[in-house]
């Protein structure tokens, strides 16, 4: 590649970067990748991985020879304190909302000269949230939700997923912590609070592992829940729903949007005779 004046070799610290990079034709600046990436998948094949999310190989980036790392939120500041202390520019974003995830895309693009394109892409992902909405607007019934990103403590859903909810045609039931700007904020002190909130549905992305849903109806007091009594305990893997990327607005949205509208058949008002 030559130089264009953009960055040129870029290490990417979460998957959404390499996904957006990817997208726009512009992997050829991605040097190095997270362990946690799995999309695109040919990436895991094409760029070596050179940190996990909360941690880093800095010797192993540094021999890359980056001229930007991009990463994502406080919990990555550690990496970017010690990127930064070794001579690396780096970007660190904080987007948690849907509205912010596309603006994401547009500003990454225009980082690398691909402005025109990343709004292309951006416009896409906007029109297939429409399309959805639209879709969602229509169905008999809007379940109330629980989203359960972790269990040990219970963390409800944060915000891109909250807002992905409602767009599919469901109600987060605790759209107020989604808006918290920390995981912290989120952590559920009295699952108590789950059972007096009735959810209809519920659906697990324990981030990393395998959501289990014995485990959650087990829990006292939940076989009282709709959702536990009538079985809709459902996974999403976090891959496609907790990467503040292109995989929430396309996998992460089909997929709410699927569990709602098969939930709002199942319990659609009969007809009168």
């Amino acid at each position: 590649m030559t130089n264009d004046g953009f960055p040129q070799r870029i290490v990417c610290l979460t998957e959404e970067p390499t996904e957006v990079l990817y997208a726009l034709g512009e992997e050829g600046r991605i040097v190095g990748i997270s362990g946690f990436t799995v999309r695109p998948p040919r990436a895991r094949q094409e760029k070596p991985r050179i940190s996990a999310f909360t941690s880093a190989k800095l010797d192993a980036i540094l021999a890359l020879q980056p001229d930007l790392a991009i990463g994502f939120s406080d919990m990555q500041a550690d990496i970017a304190q010690a990127l930064i202390k070794a001579g690396i520019e780096v970007w660190i974003s904080n987007h948690r909302s849907v509205p912010q995830i596309l603006a994401y895309i547009r500003r990454l693009g225009a980082m690398v000269g691909a402005a025109e394109k990343a709004e292309a892409y951006a416009a896409t992902l906007q029109a297939r949230l429409d399309t959805v909405a639209a879709a969602a607007a229509r169905l008999p019934r809007r379940p109330k939700v629980y989203f359960e990103e972790w269990d040990e403590p219970s963390i409800s859903a944060i915000r891109w997923v909250s807002e992905l909810i409602g767009i599919a045609g469901g109600d987060d039931i605790f759209p107020e912590r989604a808006r918290a700007p920390l995981g912290r904020d989120r952590i559920l002190a009295d699952r108590d609070e789950v059972i007096r909130a009735a959810p209809d549905l519920i659906i697990g992305s324990w981030c990393g592992k395998k959501f289990r849903p014995e485990q959650l109806a087990a829990r006292p007091g939940w076989d009282a829940i709709p959702a536990v009594r009538d079985g809709e305990l459902h996974e999403i893997k976090s891959p496609f729903i907790l990467q503040p990327g292109p995989a929430a607005l396309t996998d992460g949205l089909d997929t709410l949007h699927r569990l709602i509208t098969a939930w709002a058949a199942r319990h659609a008002e009969p007809c009168p005779a």
